[in-house]
């Protein structure tokens, strides 16, 4: 089976897909701004000590919590701010989530990358509009498609002329409550564009924990090497100061003062693997 052939950039010096590991990390949710600089600082200097690409990662909105109960965030326009200014004070590129097809012109003033949630990879228009906006677009594998089936979302944007796509892999469902990550869709999904690893996602429970999601952060590890020495371009990881104070998805998020071992072992498994990629 062969891997996509071209290298993506994402952004401005930014490439994904050749041999530099990129990594999609931060909290969650925007909280506040102390919050993001404080995870985004120190997974920078993480990340630079290490040779890996850095893209900030938090959601202005959780609109798919499992209660309606659930801190969501502060709001498009509060969010927007504290992302802003993450990317003014650390000069970091910054992934966000976009739910909404009328979101994606503003989110894309502040965001280099627009990311597609999980549940929402078959929606047409909101795929195109992220499209139309000329940034590139990670879409993450929904827990009900076949990898195989996933070219057609990443299709969607091409089609607006848009060549700057990635895909995210992050486990699909398996019985309730549960995840299972079958590695085949790795290079299933490399065929048709850059594929990156959703570490942290990939060990939630959706829905287990009455009214919010649970995880299991302890496999973390076990997945994120599985899938280094399978191949993938990238790792995204949410992470936090103090996961179980984290307003959104603290089960399964690598404590902020965990990332230095964790993202060395991801370079040494990486690093193995890279002779036997494809």
């Amino acid at each position: 089976m062969e891997k996509f052939k071209h290298s993506v950039q994402l952004t401005e010096g930014m490439t994904i897909g050749e041999d530099r590991m990129v990594l999609f990390a931060g909290p969650c949710a925007a909280e506040s701004e102390d919050i993001c600089e404080e995870v985004g600082g120190r997974v920078q200097e993480l990340c630079h000590s290490l040779g890996i690409t850095y893209v900030f990662k938090a959601s202005f909105d959780k609109a798919n919590r499992t209660s309606s109960g659930s801190y969501r965030g502060g709001g498009m326009e509060r969010g927007l701010k504290i992302l802003e200014k993450v990317k003014e004070h650390l000069k970091l590129p910054i992934v966000t989530d976009i739910h909404e097809s009328y979101q994606a012109e503003e989110v894309a003033a502040v965001a280099d990358i627009l990311q597609i949630p999980a549940f929402l990879c078959r929606q047409t228009d909101l795929l195109r509009a992220a499209a139309q906006t000329g940034k590139a677009v990670n879409i993450k594998r929904g827990q009900f498609m076949a990898p195989e089936d996933m070219q057609y979302a990443a299709n969607k944007i091409k089609e607006e002329g848009n060549d700057k796509v990635c895909l995210t892999e992050r486990g699909v469902s398996f019985g309730y409550h549960n995840l299972v990550v079958d590695m085949r869709a790795l290079p299933i999904m490399r065929q048709y564009t850059p594929v990156i690893f959703d570490v942290t996602h990939s060990v939630q429970q959706p829905g287990g924990a009455g009214g919010s999601s649970g995880g299991q952060r302890e496999f973390a590890p076990y997945l994120a090497r599985a899938a280094a020495a399978t191949g993938v371009d990238g790792f995204f990881i949410e992470t936090h100061p103090e996961p179980a104070k984290a307003l959104s998805d603290g089960p399964n998020m690598i404590p902020l003062s965990e990332m230095e071992s964790f993202l060395k072992m991801l370079v040494e498994h990486w690093d193995l693997a890279k002779k036997y990629k494809k």
